[in-house]
């Protein structure tokens, strides 16, 4: 049996809309698209899910904490400078958008 969420809904609401505009690049981008929301969505899945289970899950906990994720990464040198910024733009647009 699934535990239901403990966040707010506002949470939960801006969660679906950026997992939703992430599926929908998976599903309409090109291949650089492609390859920079589904490198996005790894780190959002990985971060965003838990924090369903957390009653304080907020639109800036959630980025503040995929922004230290990426961050992490780059300093690892997973992706090129030019990737870096394209993921980076998408996810602040995805924030914005979902805000």
């Amino acid at each position: 049996m699934q535990t239901a969420p403990l966040a707010d809904n506002s949470f939960m609401q801006q969660s679906q809309h950026i997992e939703q505009a992430l599926d929908a690049v998976v599903d309409h981008g090109n291949d650089d698209e492609l390859f920079i929301a589904s490198y996005l969505q790894g780190h959002f899945a990985v971060i965003s899910k838990p924090l369903e289970m957390d009653e304080q899950a907020s639109l800036a906990k959630l980025n503040d904490a995929v922004t230290a994720s990426l961050a992490d990464a780059f300093a690892n040198n997973e992706l090129e400078a030019d990737d870096q910024q394209k993921v980076h733009a998408l996810w602040q647009r995805l924030v914005e958008q979902a805000a």
